[in-house]
C-alpha cells in the first residue's frame, strides 16, 4: 500500500502523509543538508517544516529547494512577541527561504492563543501579512494541550502543530479528533517522541490511522531519510505485531518522561537537561556505551550541583517536574554504572 495523501484542514493543502521536519538539518553542513532536502523532494515529500529559531535551517531549505518552490509547501514559525519583531522575522524567513510567500506561518511554541482585540496586535499582524500575500495560512504550534485545545476551538487557526506519537495520551488523541471536527489541519511533531521511539515502522503505522494527521519526521541523516522514503511505496500498516510493540513501549515509558525538546535550557549550572532528564531511557533504548562514557558520566554528575531554582520546571512545555526527573535519572544511572542494574 502506498502512503496516503491527505488534505490539511481548511488550508486545502494536499500532500502525502509523510513530511519533512527540518530542525535536525541545522546540525549538518550546508552541502550535506542540501543533498538531504533535495533527496526528500525527489523521493516524493512535498511538505517541509522549519522555523526562524532553527539557526540556518531556513537558509539550507532555500538553497536546496528554491528551484522547485512551486511544487512544494513550506511551513515556518516565529517566536516574536510583538508585531514589529514578527514583521522582521517573516522578512528574514522569506529572504532565507528564497521565496515571496510561505504556505503556513505559525506562532511557535505558543503559551497563549493570540486573537483579534487581545491587545497584543499579533493576530492582526498575521492577518495583515496574509492580505499582503506574504503568508497564505495562519497556524500555531503548542506543547501544552490546554493551549492547543483553546486554539482549535477559537476558529482562528487553520493548522495546529503539536507533539503526537503512539505514546500520546487519550486527551492528545482526542485533540486530533477535535481538529478534525473543526477542520483544522493537524501537523504532528515529535512523532518519534524525541528519539525514544526507535521503530519507524510502528510510528508510521500509528500516525497513518488518522486521516487528518501530517507527521513531520525530524531527519538529519540520509540513511534516516531513505527509511521514510521507502514507506512511500510500501507504507507500514497497523498489525497485531506492531500493536504489541506499541503497547510494550507505552507500558515502559508511560507519560512522565522528558521529550528532549530543550525549551528548559539553558541551566544556570550547565546541566544538559534535555538529555540528562531522560538518561534512564536513552541508556536502555540506544547503544549503552554511547551514554556511559566519561563525557556523559561527567555531565550526569553536574546534577549534584542543581540549586533547585525551578527555572527548568517553569519552562517545561509538558509541565513535568524536571528537577525530580533529573534526580531519578541520576540515581538510576549510578546504579547502572555500578552494575547493580543490567541494561
Amino acid at each position: 500500500m502506498k502512503a496516503k495523501e491527505i488534505v490539511l484542514g481548511s488550508t486545502g493543502i494536499k500532500t502525502v502523509q509523510n513530511a519533512f521536519g527540518a530542525l535536525p538539518v541545522q546540525r549538518e553542513n550546508m552541502e550535506e543538508a542540501c543533498k538531504i532536502l533535495q533527496r526528500a523532494y525527489e523521493g516524493g515529500m512535498t511538505f517541509f517544516d522549519t522555523a526562524r529559531l532553527y539557526s540556518d535551517s531556513e537558509e539550507k531549505m532555500g538553497n536546496a529547494l528554491s528551484d522547485v518552490r512551486k511544487n512544494i509547501f513550506i511551513a515556518t514559525k516565529t517566536m516574536a512577541k510583538n508585531p514589529d519583531d514578527l514583521k522582521k522575522q517573516i522578512e528574514t524567513s522569506l529572504n532565507l527561504l528564497k521565496t515571496d510567500y510561505v504556505d503556513i506561518y505559525q506562532f511557535h511554541c505558543a503559551d497563549q492563543v493570540y486573537a483579534p482585540g487581545d491587545g497584543t496586535g499579533m493576530y492582526e499582524c498575521m492577518e495583515d501579512l496574509k492580505r499582503q500575500g506574504m503568508i497564505r495560512h495562519i497556524g500555531i504550534t503548542a506543547h501544552k494541550v490546554g493551549v492547543a485545545e483553546e486554539a482549535v476551538k477559537s476558529g482562528l487557526y487553520e493548522t495546529l502543530q503539536f507533539p503526537f506519537s503512539y505514546l500520546s495520551s487519550d486527551r492528545e488523541i482526542n485533540l486530533v479528533k477535535l481538529c478534525e471536527e473543526n477542520n483544522v489541519g493537524f501537523i504532528a511533531m515529535k512523532a518519534l517522541a524525541g528519539g525514544l521511539i526507535r521503530n519507524s515502522r510502528a510510528a508510521f503505522a500509528f500516525t497513518s490511522q488518522f486521516k487528518n494527521v501530517l507527521p513531520i519526521w525530524g531527519i538529519q541523516r540520509m540513511s534516516e531519510l531513505e527509511e521514510f522514503l521507502s514507506y512511500m511505496e510500501e507504507a507500514p500498516e497497523m498489525t497485531a505485531e506492531i500493536k504489541a510493540l506499541i503497547d510494550a513501549d507505552k507500558k515502559e515509558l508511560d507519560l512522565d518522561f522528558c521529550r528532549g525538546c530543550g525549551y528548559c535550557m539553558p541551566c544556570p549550572k550547565g546541566i544538559i537537561i534535555n538529555n540528562c532528564a531522560r538518561m534512564s531511557l536513552m541508556v536502555r533504548r540506544a547503544p549503552t556505551a554511547a551514554w556511559t562514557n566519561e563525557h556523559w558520566q561527567a555531565e550526569m554528575k553536574k546534577i549534584e550541583t542543581c540549586i533547585e531554582c525551578g527555572a527548568c520546571k517553569s519552562k517545561c512545555p509538558y509541565e513535568l517536574d524536571t528537577p525530580n526527573l533529573l534526580k531519578k535519572n541520576y540515581e538510576d544511572y549510578k546504579q547502572i554504572l555500578a552494575g547493580k542494574i543490567k541494561v
